[in-house]
Order: C-alpha cells, then structure tokens, then sequence
C-alpha cells in the first residue's frame, strides 16, 4: 500500500502509519493501540509529526505545572493556552497533509485549519 510520493524526497515513499493526536502517537502497526487518523507519510513527515507531538507534551506538562500553582488566569495561562492551540493546529495541518481522503474529511469536517 506504499505510494509515491511526488514533490521533495521524490525518490521517498511514503508508508501507511496510524494515529492518535488524543495519545500523542504515530503506530506502524495498525492493531498496536487505538488510533483516530491513517496518513501516508515519508519518514521525514514522522519524524516532523513525533517533534511536534514532543512539543505539544513539553507544553501540556508546562502547563498542568503552572495551573497547579495558580489559581487565576494570568496572561501567561493565555499565552500557554495559545501555544498549545499553534502546536495541535501545526499537527493537524500536517495530518492533513499525509491524510489519506477519509482522514482529510476528518479534518475538514473538525473545522480547525481555517479554509
């Protein structure tokens, strides 16, 4: 089920992957955990995906650490807030990107890439 893929690293092809933004996961195998979403992707568009899962986790941790410690929200709660909120759209558009038609629709349907 590899294709082609036509564009940068043409000589890349790209494999079927299976994920779960939920559990910040990229599976090869399709029966390993629960999944919401299969793309194509070359390994350069995992290896993009697994950083920006990273950085959505480093995020999501900073966060719990600083809302455990306040009780308001500040303007930093909001910058954190709007951080993340970049992070998870970067990884959809990417999603979108390497989605195959059904995972496209997912996406469109969700409404958070703004076209």
């Amino acid at each position: 089920m590899n294709e082609a893929y036509e564009g940068e690293g043409a000589s890349q092809d790209r494999k079927p992957y299976y994920v779960s933004v939920q559990a910040g996961q990229i599976l090869e195998d399709q029966a390993a955990a629960v999944y919401e979403l299969d793309i194509l992707a070359t390994d350069e568009e995992v290896a993009t995906l697994r950083e920006l899962f990273e950085e959505l986790s480093t995020m999501d941790e900073a966060s719990m650490f600083h809302f455990s410690r306040t009780f308001t929200e500040t303007d930093s709660d909001q910058s954190m807030n709007s951080a993340c909120d970049d992070i998870l759209n970067e990884i959809y558009r990417k999603l979108h990107e390497c989605g195959t038609e059904e995972t496209k629709r997912h996406i469109d349907s969700m409404r958070m890439l703004g076209g």
